[in-house]
């Protein structure tokens, strides 16, 4: 391992302490009774406090030193004199422990006594401190200039993702997202149990993926031999626990899809599905509006919400239109009673690419996903789906070739879905089936399982009921103006971490050219390099051998282009 100069002088710190009889991580509980918040909220000159924290920053001015310790409720300014610290006459405590041997980073806790300096600042003068964790990496705090400009600061998204824990104590607004995501979990909780709803899990290894269609990620079950897959969505669980006799059950639930990445999409993802005894997709679009104006204000202190350029308002009602009505006024096609042809025909008209796997539903979906999701920016109910894309929906009580089907569109994005569930077992049945050749024709999004315990559950009699699916991170970034999903999920996936190398200078000096450029005609970079043969030989076989840069053969001749 190799350590930075700092690293390895923090070690020999840490040596030093314990050599002065100071356990640098002792386990006993210290006895905290306060926040920097609750010092600043309940202040009174004169008054003892016992707080902990990291120690931020200092300014050491001889035999006293202002400093900032940062708890999770925020910072505190605190006053070290060395008399107060050190009333006998060994000033070890300050002189050596505080002033040589700590760093910023360390866990501290304080005994002290609160009061007000000279400009006003609320501070805790500091009576005694005791070392509860050192830390031996640095932080990357931003550097400041005598002019007050930061610079350094710790913002490569790559990085922060990686290193969370740091990007948490160095970017403090980080933490404000994850405090509303938790508001948010909570007020939808609370909505649902004050309706008396009944909070439940199911099984995330599941031996049929069901319930979406959507690629899972498989693990084998060594004492049972069989292949078990991580649950792709909860519905089919959660509707035999409806057939069972509950009236209202939801579920957060950690949904997995062996899918691609992006923005919006990360393969581990929690959704919420609720279902609702007795109640249909027309309940359920004004349960639903009410639960997000709820939602809304218990997270932001408002129904408004601003996402990138667009002020959204989660103050029901919302617009409700058909997906019919909705390709129709952003395309002029009306899908009405179209064969599967002519929908095909129609989307090439339109300049959206098709191919011949594409069924009616999945050719209706690309056409409305091109031309018309992105134009709803305020709330919006999009219902009334083709059949064909409604495998697990009731048919439309006045259309039979439609479902009782909504999606909720927010900035051009679907953030729920629900349906009047269908719960006749062989209309089920067949509409299962009708995936599986789906599937066969090479539809990557039908489903390519029969669950026949589920259908069996039907057959037990399921009542009439709505269930609604929320994507919780997304609706997260919403009210919390986050772009990127990976800003809203403490640990998003991440490619694997590429080993530090040692490179000579002459594979340095390839990289920065290709950093600048990338892909590079090979005679171009080699001169720009001003390397010999020789030494360019041997460079570019060290940057291939660690993966960071590779030779392509095209038409056109010898390109050098940095590895992804």
């Amino acid at each position: 391992m190799q350590l930075s100069e700092q690293e390895l002088v923090r070690r020999e710190k840490l040596s030093s302490l314990r050599k002065l009889g100071i356990n640098p991580y002792p386990a006993d509980l210290y006895p905290v009774n306060h926040t920097s918040a609750k010092v600043k909220q309940e202040f009174e000159d004169g008054k003892k406090v016992v707080i902990a924290g990291r120690l931020m920053s200092r300014r050491i001015q001889g035999k006293a030193s202002f400093a900032e310790l940062q708890d999770s409720t925020g910072r505190i300014q605190v006053y070290f004199n060395r008399d107060e610290i050190c009333p006998d006459e060994d000033k070890t405590q300050y002189n050596d422990v505080y002033k040589k041997l700590l760093d910023i980073g360390d866990f501290i806790g304080i005994e002290g006594e609160l009061f007000t300096t000279q400009v006003g600042e609320k501070t805790v003068m500091v009576k005694k401190f005791t070392l509860l964790s050192k830390a031996l990496k640095p932080l990357p705090l931003p550097k400041v200039d005598k002019e007050g400009n930061e610079f350094d600061k710790f913002n490569d998204p790559e990085m922060r993702y990686r290193q969370r824990y740091a990007d948490l104590v160095v970017n403090p607004k980080v933490k404000d997202v994850f405090v509303k995501r938790t508001k948010l979990f909570t007020a939808m909780r609370n909505f649902f149990n004050d309706k008396g709803y009944f909070e439940v899990e199911t099984p995330i290894l599941q031996s049929i993926p069901g319930g979406a269609a959507a690629r899972p990620f498989i693990t084998h079950h060594n004492a049972l031999d069989i292949p078990l897959y991580l649950r792709i969505a909860n519905e089919l669980y959660l509707k035999r626990l409806i057939v069972g006799g509950f009236d209202g059950v939801y579920e957060f639930s950690k949904n997995f899809r062996n899918e691609g990445m992006d923005r919006t999409h990360n393969p581990e993802f929690t959704a919420m599905e609720i279902y609702v005894a007795y109640k249909d997709y027309n309940w359920m679009m004004d349960f639903t509006e009410k639960l997000l104006e709820h939602c809304a204000t218990a997270v932001n202190g408002t129904t408004e919400a601003t996402f990138g350029e667009h002020k959204v308002d989660f103050k029901a009602p919302y617009k409700r239109v058909t997906m019919t009505d909705a390709i129709k006024e952003f395309t002029g096609f009306d899908i009405t009673g179209k064969t599967e042809e002519e929908l095909r025909e129609g989307a090439k008209s339109l300049g959206i690419e098709v191919d011949e796997t594409m069924g009616k539903g999945k050719l209706i979906d690309e056409i409305f996903g091109e031309k018309c999701e992105g134009n709803y920016i305020q709330p919006t109910f999009i219902t009334d789906y083709p059949k064909e894309m409604s495998p697990l929906c009731k048919e439309h009580r006045d259309n039979p070739e439609l479902t009782e089907r909504f999606e909720l569109m927010v900035c051009g994005k679907e953030i729920a879905n629900a349906y009047s569930e269908l719960n006749d077992p062989i209309d089920q049945r067949e509409r299962f089936e009708e995936q599986l050749k789906l599937a066969a024709k090479g539809d990557d999004e039908a489903t390519e399982f029969i669950d026949q315990d589920f259908l069996r559950a039907l057959e037990y009699g399921m009542p009439p009921t709505s269930g609604l699916g929320i994507g919780m991170d997304r609706l997260i970034m919403f009210l919390t103006n986050n772009p990127s999903i990976q800003e809203v999920l403490f640990f998003p996936q991440m490619k694997p971490e590429r080993k530090k190398v040692d490179l000579s200078e002459e594979e340095k000096t390839i990289l920065e050219l290709l950093k600048k450029e990338s892909p590079q005609e090979l005679e171009t970079i080699k001169a720009a390099s001003t390397l010999s043969n020789k030494k360019w030989d041997k460079a570019i076989k060290g940057l291939r051998k660690h993966n960071l840069a590779k030779v392509n053969k095209t038409d056109d001749g010898l390109f050098v282009e940095l590895e992804e």
